[in-house]
């Protein structure tokens, strides 16, 4: 079993270019699966896996209160593995074949209020931290990255003449996203009196933002960083970096953006992913009207 989890994550990696992140969610999902296959039926051979073995598989998870976002995930997962065995000839039947994906509950995501980003970007120290923190928090919220496409940013991937960034998404897929004057003036600043400091131990690294030792940052170091920003901010609520993403995008809809301009920012293969930020618009627009109309 284990030779062929192998066989499928570098099929994953080099045939389908998906990112790591991406690939340890299909290690981890199959991890599990595979351990129960293996409790359960005491076999190494895929070809004895049945439908019905799988679908007993799932309702352990739903049974062990996994939300549907998540079978459905796992789901995906079983369901390319096999279809991966069965492109290989590594059986003789598909399994996972007419598997039915549950219905997600499409939860409206978080966003911050505009006040609640001036609160945020409101670092004033001048530190080389400070700085370096008030750059990325910055360029976050000006561009809408992912904290990973953030943190793998190359110097030279910047062009702050033209006011712009280049990063690679999922898939190494390329974007070229905007970048306004507020978040070049921090990149500027970080790059001119914080960031050479930092990096002076590594002078060779490439990677834009670097942490106390000039090593690259790290998903988990950024999320305690901003975690620390929120919290002397004086924001009470749970901020992750896919939160300034989303208000990112919904902000930029409400002053409006069009919806295909937003996509492209994202990075979007579907432009049906940035339509949730149009139902977000609309559920601030009904609690503006709750709030100010005289008969509401």
């Amino acid at each position: 079993m284990n030779d062929a989890y192998e066989d499928f994550f570098h099929f994953l990696k080099i045939e389908r270019g998906l990112s790591e992140n991406t690939i340890t969610s299909y290690q981890r999902d199959l991890k599990q699966y595979g351990t129960y296959l293996r409790e359960e039926l005491r076999t190494k051979d895929w070809n004895v896996v049945s439908r019905t073995d799988i679908i007993a598989y799932l309702y352990t998870l739903r049974d062990a209160g996994k939300s549907p976002s998540t079978i459905s995930r796992s789901i995906s997962s079983i369901r390319s593995f096999h279809q991966f065995l069965i492109r290989e000839q590594l059986v003789h039947h598909d399994a996972s074949l007419h598997i039915e994906t549950p219905k997600k509950d499409r939860k409206l995501p978080k966003i911050l209020s505009s006040e609640d980003v001036d609160k945020l970007l409101k670092i004033d120290g001048n530190s080389v931290l400070d700085i370096r923190n008030k750059a990325m928090v910055e360029l976050l919220y000006a561009t809408g990255l992912r904290v990973t496409e953030l943190i793998t940013l190359q110097v030279s991937d910047l062009h702050l003449t033209l006011g712009f960034v280049r990063c690679l998404g999922k898939g190494e897929k390329e974007r070229i996203v905007p970048l306004g004057d507020v978040a070049k003036e921090a990149v500027e600043n970080y790059l001119y009196h914080s960031r050479n400091k930092l990096a002076k131990r590594k002078k060779d690294e490439n990677k834009l933002f670097v942490n106390q030792h000039g090593r690259p940052l790290t998903r988990q170091g950024f999320w305690k960083i901003l975690r620390v920003i929120a919290r002397d901010a004086g924001l009470t609520k749970q901020i992750t970096p896919h939160t300034l993403r989303h208000s990112f995008a919904t902000h930029l809809l409400e002053n409006g953006a069009d919806l295909r301009s937003v996509q492209e920012m994202l990075g979007h293969a579907d432009i049906s992913t940035t339509q949730i930020y149009t139902h977000v618009s609309r559920a601030r627009l009904k609690d503006i009207y709750q709030i100010y109309h005289p008969r509401a």
